[in-house]
């Protein structure tokens, strides 16, 4: 099994509320939407970047864990 997928890493986002969004962009000359998940309180979504997808974007607030840190992303609320 030499898929180059295979050998990407791999990250984690959790959602640390309800309704956190998370939308795959594709690769390409133009860029779009090609799937979307939503993520409530505590879920955890297990992902990588594949030959379809170039970028993930995130709505809400999670945390993302890579091989390369850890991010906190979303306002928090005053």
């Amino acid at each position: 099994m030499d898929d180059q997928n295979t050998k990407a890493d791999y990250f984690v986002i959790k959602a640390l509320e309800d309704g956190v969004h998370v939308i795959g962009l594709t690769r390409g000359s133009n860029t779009k939407f090609h799937h979307s998940e939503k993520l409530d309180q505590g879920e955890i979504m297990i992902a990588q970047f594949t030959e379809h997808t170039s970028a993930i974007k995130i709505r809400g607030k999670a945390l993302i864990q890579t091989s390369h840190g850890e991010i906190e992303n979303g306002a928090s609320e005053a």
